[in-house]
């Protein structure tokens, strides 16, 4: 079963809603004043993208927690769920049961890392999962009940997701899980969630990023090593050379700008 992310659906007008609470929090206004002006047209939308476009550069994010999606996800291994209920502020998870689902031979796909095949364990891989799957199935034929049946299951066991979530929540999960430390399946997860936002509000989407993206950090906190293997160390800073800049400047040991330099900046200028 491959992986499927599929955005059900969305808080309607998201950027209507965060122009609202933006506003609720910047005018004396009322918010019913507020939302007439939006309602009646005095606010046209380009004012509207324009003026949330600003405040999220603030990092004003109380807002984007009244802008809501949900998600449904399926083909993903127990591997991950473990993972991605791990965030439970501003998101809620309905999953698939294997106290009530009784998995047939025909839906049992498990989900196998490549490293596997990399490694020429692919047929090992498959022949443990037959295995297992041999002995669910004649324990569900002898009786006993799915809840413990479940039992002998592997996380590579594939589960099903719906999930909702609002968009603080949603930028903390790309901060993570877009970082390329992440396990590579929950990656490519919210790779694809991204995607789905993306299409239907990129206004908001071009948001999720890793948190050392453009707008987000803006810089790597992982350890050094760490973002000397990332492909995209090379266009990130890390933090410790942020600091090291600071500590040269707070020691007066930057080199301070002659006229040789201004001078050099202009004739670029002129070329």
């Amino acid at each position: 079963m491959p992986l499927d992310v599929r955005l059900i659906d969305h808080a309607r007008d998201p950027l209507a809603k965060l122009y609202g609470a933006y506003r609720t929090c910047y005018t004396p206004k009322t918010p019913r004043e507020v939302w007439d002006e939006i309602g009646d047209g005095r606010i046209p939308p380009g004012t509207i993208r324009e003026f949330v476009g600003e405040r999220l550069k603030t990092g004003h994010s109380s807002p984007l927690e009244q802008v809501v999606f949900w998600f449904g996800i399926s083909g993903v291994s127990r591997a991950l769920s473990h993972q991605f209920v791990r965030h439970r502020i501003g998101i809620s998870f309905e999953q698939q049961s294997q106290r009530y689902v009784r998995y047939k031979e025909e839906r049992l796909d498990y989900v196998m890392p490549k490293s596997w095949e990399k490694k020429g364990l692919s047929d090992e891989y498959d022949k443990l999962m037959r295995e297992i799957t041999r002995v669910y199935e004649e324990a569900l034929a002898k009786g006993i009940p799915a809840e413990d049946a479940r039992f002998v299951l592997p996380n590579a066991t594939p589960t099903n997701f719906q999930v909702m979530v609002n968009f603080t929540e949603l930028l903390h999960i790309a901060d993570l899980r877009l970082c390329w430390r992440a396990q590579w399946e929950i990656r490519q997860m919210v790779a694809m969630m991204r995607r789905e936002v993306m299409k239907a509000v990129p206004e908001i989407g071009g948001y999720l990023q890793p948190k050392c993206g453009d707008k987000r950090m803006g810089y790597c906190d992982e350890p050094l090593k760490e973002w000397a293997l990332c492909p995209i160390g090379k266009i990130r800073p890390h933090k410790e050379q942020l600091l090291d800049v600071f500590k040269q400047y707070r020691a007066g040991n930057l080199v301070p700008l002659d006229e040789g330099h201004l001078r050099s900046v202009e004739d670029a200028e002129t070329e």
